[in-house]
């Protein structure tokens, strides 16, 4: 094994025989080109919501259908990675990389039926309501600003909500919004409820 390496060691090392450095450099760059653009084509796909819908139709994309972020006057619509994955890059590789948990679980069948996903909705709604928590809820306030919200527009009690323990930080969207866009699981034990 050890001769192995030093044989390929040397091969990387030494100067190019039979190309030049020009082609080699063009090849390389060309090469890094094809890579990204296939990742990145990768990563939306994944960021598409028939890539989230072929393992979720059965349960929450089937939730979502009832919401005003799916069906609304204004035909503005949230599909799955506007709310579950953020926009910045490195945030986004980070919870690719922590989503692919999730994919493993449904390709080893922990959650593949509808009953053993809500066996585990508690568990997985708790993780990302902890997620929400720690980035403020950024994917919310990409699209729900809170100063350009309009507190007359809103009931009484939204109002003193959102113009109190938003303005002063105390709470984020996710403290008082959990289930907008799916079911509850089974709160009971849960602090709070």
């Amino acid at each position: 094994m050890w001769q192995w390496l030093k044989k390929w060691w040397a091969l990387i090392r030494s100067p190019a025989k039979y190309f030049s450095l020009g082609f080699l450099t063009l090849g390389g760059f060309i090469a890094g080109v094809i890579f990204w653009g296939a990742f990145n084509t990768g990563m939306e796909f994944t960021n598409s919501e028939p890539f989230c819908v072929s393992c979720h139709e059965d349960n929450v994309y089937q939730e979502i259908q009832g919401t005003i972020h799916f069906t609304n006057r204004t035909g503005v619509r949230a599909i799955c990675s506007d709310c579950h994955v953020p926009h910045d890059w490195t945030d986004k590789m980070a919870r690719k990389m922590q989503a692919s948990k999730e994919v493993w679980a449904w390709i080893t069948g922990a959650i593949s039926t509808p009953e053993k996903f809500d066996a585990r909705r508690l568990h997985m709604a708790e993780r990302e309501w902890t997620r929400m928590k720690k980035n403020d809820s950024l994917e919310c306030r990409n699209c729900h600003e809170f100063s350009y919200m309009d507190f007359t527009q809103q009931s009484q009690r939204a109002s003193v909500q959102h113009s109190s323990s938003l303005a002063d930080g105390s709470k984020t969207c996710i403290d008082c919004h959990k289930g907008i866009a799916h079911r509850l699981p089974d709160m009971k034990g849960v602090e709070g409820f």
